[in-house]
């Protein structure tokens, strides 16, 4: 009886987190398109930032938990949008670097200066939210070692 109860309580608590997810994202996709880019740029954006010269294609796709394939596809958009530049490391490299332009610099700085973000967050205390974190980071590192496993 322990065990359903255990279920019961984790599947609830997998059903907020899907429901948070969910209006976040909402809340978040009305504040980007108003820059013109998604939210997946905007992330994209953000992690070619904290990156760096370390900023390579398939370590965007990793930070962001995406295949390569796809995060090359968006690189060419945001490159003909004017985000980002993409360039070889060496003439016979298959290793693509992404570097942000002035325009997607610009954006990745508005990115983190979110009124929206503060105001959803602002009903934490910060204890709270350090907790938060830890704990979302621990779901996080156990469903990537699940995924990891083959």
């Amino acid at each position: 009886m322990k065990n359903q109860n255990s279920s019961e309580t984790n599947f609830n608590i997998w059903l907020t987190l899907g429901r948070a997810h969910h209006s976040i994202m909402l809340v978040r996709q009305r504040e980007v398109r108003r820059y013109h880019i998604s939210v997946r740029q905007l992330h994209v954006l953000r992690t070619i930032q904290e990156l760096g010269s370390q900023a390579t294609l398939s370590e965007v796709a990793k930070r962001v938990e995406r295949e390569p394939h796809a995060i090359s596809k968006q690189s060419v958009r945001m490159e003909k949008d004017g985000l980002i530049k993409r360039t070889k490391n060496t003439p016979k490299s298959n290793l693509l670097q992404l570097e942000l332009t002035d325009k997607g610099l610009e954006l990745a700085n508005l990115a983190v200066k979110s009124e929206l973000i503060d105001k959803i967050c602002s009903g934490l205390s910060s204890e709270n939210r350090q907790q938060l974190i830890s704990m979302l980071q621990t779901i996080t590192d156990r469903a990537n070692k699940i995924n990891s496993i083959k």
